[in-house]
């Protein structure tokens, strides 16, 4: 027996005999928080913070982990689907039925419409690293997985389409050459730190949070640049509340404050930029009279910030907040370029850059080859460049209307499409239409009404696993109880179609090959994790300034690794796509300042909508009620000036209308939100939902053909709408 599996069946003992806390990983979500565990006689029964420990900080969800494992609404064996579409009518089958009708149906829709038929999607409940590492198509990449391509098709797809790529991709590799994973706020030596549109209190995991709070103790000013007084603005005490989707244009006038005042780093403008020049004409109109009355900020609090970025140590939390609007990617990059030309790029205090990171990985190369390109490759182009994937904005469009070819197969890993996307109608036509549709998930989610077959996947508490953490932490995740029912880790259910489909060669096959692949090119690593249950952290060798130095390009040569070998404030790349190569500014096309008088006056506020709250992720965990009871209803968001001008008062049911359609939802009354703006709980609209969550879906709201250019994410956070009482 080999040591890991003394070490599980050791602590199988303990949990068995004396209900005694055992060091584990949580296994609720992918990113690994620290716990302790109780098991008793086999089962999960209580799970806390492994405190005295750098990652034993424990979110509520966490917490409720036996809840959630034990959860009768968990999915423990293969389904499939009896009677038609959209009746959640399922029943009970073996694997091998499932896997054999699955594979049939796709071989059938190969031989007749093609192998780029079938796609896949992947969501975050497929983010634990093993699978990523295992099945995603670049390394860094989640979202997609390169299960299909040995099939022959291209379209992998993922929550990449409206999440995530804008900031870790599309904005920082036209203009540093490297992606936002690998850019990291130095928070222990920071003098000032602005959490533009993020709000660590509610982010999973939570390890930044206490940064932030010793970053304040120690005497760091902190500023919320945010529509909504988050938890962590409270924290800080500074809110800046600023009209959504205007981030760009406040980024721009700072930028102006700075080159007017000559606050900028001259040694790196001059040395390490392109398109400087360029920049200092375009911001010109962007003075801080004119940008307040773009955003709302007082034109004195955008001179005064942007003096202290240029004059002290300096750094940005940054996530999401900013890609859903009409220009979100290049509102990013104007925040990026704001810190680099202040001379806040890898230096102490600033925005750090880690060199390339060493891969132990080893695992065959997959490639497709059959020269199709992915359904969305040809309207997103740079999008399609950095990620090799499809677009799923477009696969609607190619499942109803067969453009640009018809996709009639699809496989979803983990996420729930009709909670996710604009337009729900339209994603409840696609999935209605698809010839095959595939479900992998622990829970039933709206799109299982839909599904041919509904394979069962287990949470990380039942795999034998890795991870890899932001400080240099690797740990093996040892399993803390077996499979639920017939549930099978998510990497191994794609190994097992692999398999049938005549390439399970090129995908691990057992959870003992996932650790000797990740583990290949650094068997030494593994012996020592082996014989370390809490990790090993490998060494970190902090070094500034690496551009000058030779240590972020492939080449060895000094710079970036950007066409130009410096940071592209004019982006050759995105000017070669056709894009704006200055960080350019768009109004939201459906804002104050664009929309006509008319609809205005139909639909005053703006709607903004996806900040997390701590009892749920997006769509997860509304049924579980230990945390339901945190808050039992989806909730708007409301300040108290504009409720009382339509007589709402907290509590109160509410119909919130935009152009595209109407929802229900409970009004909170607070003065945490910006006047004129309201901010919508997103993630409801499933059917094992408690009744306060189960019809609010925000996405009757929202609008599939409002996006930004470059990326196609949906303007999920600059959308008009009105909110009246319910009176019954």
């Amino acid at each position: 027996m080999d040591k890991v599996s003394q070490l599980q069946t050791e602590q199988e003992r303990i949990g068995a005999k004396n209900d005694e806390q055992i060091p584990a990983i949580c296994g609720i979500c992918p990113e690994g928080c620290w716990v302790k565990v109780n098991v008793d006689d086999g089962k999960l029964t209580k799970v806390s913070s492994h405190q005295g420990n750098p990652l034993g900080l424990t979110c509520m969800r966490g917490l409720a982990s036996p809840e959630i494992v034990y959860s009768a609404d968990r999915i423990s064996h293969p389904l499939k689907r009896e009677g038609q579409r959209g009746e959640r009518s399922y029943q009970k089958i073996t694997w091998d039925e499932a896997l054999d009708g699955i594979v049939d149906k796709m071989q059938e829709i190969k031989e007749k419409y093609g192998p780029q038929a079938i796609m896949s999607y992947s969501g975050r409940g497929a983010f634990e690293p093993s699978f990523v590492d295992m099945n995603s198509v670049k390394p860094l990449l989640r979202g997609s997985t390169s299960f299909l391509y040995p099939f022959g098709s291209p379209n992998t797809s993922g929550v990449g389409s409206v999440c995530y790529y804008s900031y870790g991709f599309l904005a920082p590799l036209p203009t540093f050459g490297i992606p936002a994973s690998r850019m990291k706020a130095d928070l222990e030596n920071t003098e000032f730190l602005l959490l533009w549109g993020a709000n660590p209190s509610t982010d999973s995991p939570l390890w930044l949070l206490p940064k932030v709070k010793e970053a304040i103790k120690r005497g760091a000013k902190v500023i919320a640049i945010d529509p909504i007084r988050t938890a962590t603005a409270k924290l800080c005490g500074n809110w800046l509340p600023i009209r959504p989707g205007t981030d760009g244009a406040l980024a721009l006038a700072m930028i102006n404050v700075i080159i007017q005042e000559k606050l900028y780093d001259e040694e790196v403008v001059t040395n390490w930029t392109v398109g400087f020049a360029e920049l200092k004409e375009y911001v010109s109109n962007f003075t801080p009279e004119a940008a307040e009355k773009i955003t709302d900020v007082p034109q004195a609090q955008i001179v005064a910030i942007a003096r202290e970025i240029a004059c002290k140590r300096s750094s940005y939390l940054m996530y999401t907040g900013l890609e859903y609007t009409n220009s979100g990617v290049q509102n990013i990059r104007a925040v990026m370029i704001l810190f680099a030309i202040t001379g806040n790029l890898d230096t102490p205090g600033g925005i750090l850059l880690n060199e390339q990171p060493r891969l132990a990985l080893e695992k065959p190369e997959i490639k497709v080859s059959n020269g199709v390109k992915p359904v969305g490759a040809n309207k997103y182009p740079l999008f399609y460049e950095y990620t090799d994937s499809a677009h799923f904005m477009e696969a609607r469009q190619a499942i109803l209307e067969d453009d640009p070819y018809p996709i009639k197969g699809l496989i979803v890993i983990g996420s729930s499409l009709i909670t996710s996307y604009p337009n729900v109608e339209l994603t409840k036509k696609a999935l209605s239409k698809l010839e095959l549709l595939v479900i992998v998930n622990r829970f039933e989610t709206a799109d299982t009404a839909y599904a041919d077959y509904f394979l069962p996947s287990t949470t990380y508490y039942e795999n034998l696993s890795y991870m890899r953490y932001p400080n240099n932490y690797v740990r093996i995740r040892e399993r803390v109880i077996e499979p639920l029912g017939e549930a099978k880790n998510d990497s191994l259910i794609i190994s097992a179609l692999a398999n049938r489909l005549g390439y399970g060669h090129l995908f691990p096959q057992d959870e003992q090959q996932i650790l000797d692949w990740a583990f290949a090119k650094d068997p030494e690593l593994l012996k020592q994790l082996r014989n370390n249950p809490l990790g090993v952290q490998l060494p970190i060798n902090r070094r500034y300034r690496k551009y000058e130095q030779g240590l972020l390009r492939s080449d060895g040569k000094p710079g970036f690794n950007t066409p130009s070998g410096k940071i592209e404030i004019a982006s050759s790349i995105l000017q070669e796509y056709g894009y704006d190569a200055l960080p350019v500014y768009t109004e939201p096309l459906e804002g104050p300042l664009k929309v006509s008088s008319e609809m205005l006056s139909k639909f005053p506020l703006i709607m903004t909508s996806g900040a997390r709250i701590n009892s749920a992720f997006r769509s997860q965990f509304q049924n579980i009620t230990k945390l339901v009871n945190k808050q039992k209803e989806a909730q708007i968001l409301i300040h108290v000036d504009d409720a009382a001008q339509r007589g709402i008062s907290d509590g109160d049911k509410v119909k919130i209308r935009s152009p595209r359609g109407e929802v229900v939802f409970t009004a909170k009354v607070t003065n945490d939100i910006k006047r004129g703006v309201v901010e919508v709980n997103a993630g409801g609209g499933s059917p094992i939902q408690a009744e306060g969550w189960r019809e609010a879906n925000p996405n009757y709201l929202t609008d599939e053909k409002n996006r930004d250019p470059i990326s196609g994410f949906p303007a999920f956070k600059a959308l008009q709408c009105e909110v009246e009482k319910i009176e019954s």
